[in-house]
């Protein structure tokens, strides 16, 4: 599954604070390892009576059962319900105790038990079956039933779409939602064969893991009945049926198939998604050494997804608002797509044919797929670059967020489903991603790759456990990988390294890497191999080439542990002007620039021909700022220094999204103020410049209005964007598509500027798409109007609204922006005096957005007092819910911090 945005928060959990689990997180990593490791050592007599399974409980019926299969069968109308059955055979060694079925909010119309009509005794979680009713060896059970269809992404999800009026269902299970469609036991560990049959519409489209067998027309429409699957998790089987428009491409050697919308069709390049997946496809075989384990390979974007995308055995879903684009796609766009494509692609392996056997070993199929993904996205298509993205994009995350007060191991107890995605987020994916290419490059590409593809064969269609994986990879290297294992996927924390040297005459008499453990709660230092680059400005050469560039002038790979490491190797080269002690980016650890390498940094950003070093150079500036160190106006005269000369699309990236950050930094820390109006017009200016400037090349010129976009704020340069929007004085060469209108919209009544407000409705009647509402939606919500945003927030926290959940999404991502401080302190108290009562009633997809967007952090001492407060007085909250508590507590400290930096009086 693609989950990860730099934004990404952990799923709520209430049950995780209820087992003792979440207490003792709070005292620590270590401690909550011990405490719920051993939560899971003892079997409850009976499983409790709620919504989710405990590690415990599905252990202890896992030991029971073998040789389980299902015959499904559902009956789609369009309808908001759907009727099934599930005739679910298994094999049981212990019929002395009761049995529990997972199926979740259904009407169960008929309960057979090993043929013997049976009276359910069902909680709406789960139906338990008597011992009485139960034999030893092979059981049959028939559950007859019917349910309403999800409308929060998981389960079988139904979306009407409004701009013709046909209905669309898709399925989606991970982590365990697989009960919210049909009657089965819900835990990866007891792999299935799926056998499925179902009626829909005559002009509707059926998918599954398997190709249909037969498709023959019945009363009400059309029978589709589909051969059994091989063995599969219940999360990765699926099933999504609609009157999908369908693209083939049957010119490789698996048949492939893209689906979507017929509204939106007209938005799909299937040329690129079948280039990529061709491509992907030959790829993983080569390297894996193993074929595709299914049959077809089917594609399908699908409306009000939660996530990036899903790996479905052989049908995998893509969420339409990352995928569908108005205007043509971008360079940065088509590469986003690549990744994911290759991301999903790589789970056929890695997480379908091979599957954890719970629930803490998802990190490891998020991770490998964005590994192997990055790997593929270099190997096999044009974006030669991928890991400079990967780099400036989820590891920079994974950094972050391994530096908050919530960091967290890799590898972390799942005491129930509840918490399945805790710890879900950008160290799960980017840090453990960032450990296997730090392993590849300790054990050899080779010898990892043979490793990977041992543990593939050995475990094809079962379960499996880390050790089994890391066992794999260090029998094929021929070294214990325990040591390893331990201080990498059991300790939580970035370690930082810093080149430590003399000189002496001009040359370099000492050097040593020092590193340095997270904190003092998290002390660990770790063994890793990196590269050490020195650097020199070149003297005396004029402007001719070369001439005043920092050049290379000795690269040295160094396997590092402990504290301190000497590098015997550098002793005699030339004093460097910058030491990068972790160059060509080799290993997962935060880069600690020398005093005099900081300097050149600062200064020489211009001078680095190598755009990945330029990348980290940019970092290591963003770290300063983040750390307080660097004043905020001292990095934003380093963006309009160097930015408008940068060449590098991938890194011309990073940087507006860096600046981005820093424009609400200003808004933040500096409201009203004469520095915050210059420095955001210096930024329109610029970034309006550059367009300009790059006409010819529609990348460049893009990413530059689009800075452009997200930074203005002044009169006039609203009043641009109202122009462009009329078509008047639009730079040169710019595509001003649906989606760049929608965007000017948005900000135009972000901003509250005259007229804005009825642009909505005039763009509405141009694209009264889904897209279109949603758009819609969230220029209204942005609008600073005080009476409007109290509705808004009445709409979105009442739990009974009628708006589906996917605009409250909307309505929640753009509520409260950062230059909007004042709005939001009208609602802050309110916001946090629903937190707890929300947690308990709304589940964990709703907490997830509400923790992300609608904890007020305001950037001032009382706002983080007010924060503090919240976490003092709500020790009971879910771990997602607290987790995002703390965050924004730290975040806004640090928000303080930096303006302290620039020494502005405290607001």
């Amino acid at each position: 599954m693609n989950t990860f945005t730099p934004r990404l928060s952990a799923i709520a959990c209430a049950a995780w604070i209820a087992s003792g689990a979440g207490q003792a997180w709070a005292q620590g990593p270590a401690t909550a390892t011990l405490a719920a490791t051993a939560t899971t050592t003892a079997t409850p007599a009976a499983r409790a009576d709620n919504r989710y399974l405990a590690q415990v409980d599905a252990e202890a019926r896992a030991a029971r059962l073998s040789k389980v299969d299902y015959a499904l069968q559902f009956t789609l109308s369009g309808k908001e319900s759907f009727a099934g059955s599930s005739t679910v055979g298994f094999d049981l060694s212990d019929a002395s105790a009761p049995l529990t079925l997972d199926l979740d909010q259904a009407s169960i119309t008929s309960l057979l038990v090993n043929g013997k009509a049976v009276a359910p005794q069902y909680n709406g979680s789960f139906i338990t079956l008597a011992p009485q009713d139960l034999r030893l060896g092979r059981n049959s059970v028939v559950v007859v039933y019917e349910r309403r269809h999800s409308s929060n992404g998981e389960g079988l999800h139904r979306m009407v779409d409004p701009a013709d009026g046909r209905v669309y269902t898709y399925s989606h299970f991970e982590p365990a939602a697989a009960h919210q469609m049909f009657a089965l036991f819900d835990q990866p560990d007891l792999k299935a064969s799926y056998q499925l049959s179902v009626t829909a519409p005559a002009d509707w489209q059926v998918v599954s893991a398997m190709p249909e067998r037969a498709v023959a027309a019945v009363a009400g429409g059309k029978r589709w009945d589909f051969p059994a699957t091989p063995r599969l998790s219940a999360y990765n089987f699926s099933l999504h049926a609609g009157p999908y428009k369908v693209w083939e491409d049957r010119s490789g050697k698996y048949p492939l198939r893209l689906m979507a919308r017929q509204s939106v069709a007209g938005q799909v390049a299937p040329a690129d998604w079948f280039k990529y997946t061709q491509g992907g496809l030959a790829f993983f075989e080569k390297y894996f050494g193993l074929p595709y384990p299914f049959e077809k390979y089917d594609q399908l974007l699908v409306p009000d997804f939660l996530y990036g995308a899903m790996e479905n055995a052989g049908a995998i879903t893509f969420a339409e608002k990352r995928f569908l684009f108005k205007e043509s796609m971008t360079a940065a766009q088509k590469q986003s797509l690549a990744s994911v494509i290759l991301h999903e692609m790589a789970h056929q392996w890695f997480g379908d044919l091979v599957t954890m056997k719970w629930w803490n070993g998802l990190w490891l199929n998020e991770s490998f797929a964005a590994f192997m993904a990055t790997l593929a996205t270099a190997e096999s298509t044009e974006f030669t670059n991928a890991w400079q993205s990967f780099y400036s994009g989820g590891k920079q995350a994974a950094y972050i967020q391994d530096q908050q007060v919530t960091t967290h191991a890799i590898e972390t107890p799942v005491p129930s489903t509840a918490n399945a995605f805790d710890n879900i987020d950008a160290i799960t994916y980017s840090k453990g991603a960032s450990t296997l290419k730090q392993l590849r490059h300790l054990l050899g590409t080779e010898v990892f790759r043979q490793g990977v593809h041992n543990y593939l064969a050995k475990y094809s269609w079962q379960n499996a456990k880390l050790d089994d994986f890391i066992g794999s990879l260090g029998q094929a290297a021929g070294r214990d990988l325990s040591g390893w294992t331990r201080d990498w996927l059991y300790q939580a924390g970035v370690n930082t390294v810093t080149a430590q040297y003399r000189c002496a005459g001009g040359k370099v008499s000492e050097f040593a890497l020092r590193q340095d453990g997270a904190s003092a709660a998290l002390p660990t230092l770790r063994e890793q191999r990196v590269q050490i680059g020195l650097f020199g400005l070149e003297k005396g050469r004029g402007k001719g080439k070369g001439g005043g560039q920092l050049v290379l002038q000795r690269q040295q790979a160094v396997t590092y542990s402990g504290a301190l490491t000497p590098v015997p190797e550098l002793k005699g080269e030339d004093c460097p002007d910058l030491v990068y002690p972790n160059y060509e980016d080799w290993g997962y650890v935060q880069v600690r620039l020398d005093e005099r390498s900081f300097r050149t940094a600062q200064t020489s950003l211009g001078k680095v021909a190598d755009p990945l070093l330029r990348a980290m150079l940019w970092q290591s500036l963003w770290d300063g700022v983040r750390a307080g160190q660097l004043p905020l106006a001292a990095y934003l005269r380093a963006v309009r220094d160097n930015a408008p000369a940068e060449r590098d699309y991938t890194l011309l990236g990073d940087i507006a999204g860096k600046t981005r950050q820093a424009k609400a930094y200003v808004d933040l820390i500096a409201p009203g103020s004469a520095w915050q109006r210059e420095t955001g017009v210096a930024l329109e200016r610029m970034a309006l410049a550059a367009a300009r400037a790059a006409k010819g090349d529609d990348n460049f010129q893009r990413r530059w209005f689009g800075l452009y976009l997200d930074v203005a704020s002044s009169p006039a340069a609203l009043a641009q964007l109202a122009g462009v929007l009329d078509g008047k004085d639009v730079p040169a060469g710019l595509l001003v598509g649906q989606d760049l209108r929608w965007d000017i919209v948005a900000r135009l009544n972000r901003y509250a500027a005259a007229g804005s407000a009825a642009l909505v409705d005039a763009e509405l009647a141009r694209d009264p798409s889904d897209a279109g509402q949603a758009a819609a939606l969230a220029a209204r919500v942005g609008r600073p109007d005080a009476k409007a945003k109290a509705e808004w927030l009445a709409q979105i926290v009442d739990l009974d609204s009628k708006l589906p959940f996917s605009r409250r999404r909307v309505a929640m991502e753009n509520l409260y922006p950062a230059e909007q401080g004042a709005l939001g302190e009208e609602t802050a108290q309110q916001r946090l005096a629903l937190l707890a009562s929300k947690d308990q009633a709304a589940g964990p997809i709703f907490m997830r957005s509400y923790g992300s967007h609608l904890i007020p952090a305001n950037c001032t001492p009382a706002s983080v007092a007010r924060l503090e407060q919240a976490v003092a007085a709500a020790p009971a909250l879910s771990a997602g819910s607290r987790r995002a508590l703390l965050v924004a507590q730290q975040e806004d400290a640090r928000c303080v911090a930096i303006q302290r930096a620039m020494k502005l009086p405290p607001r």
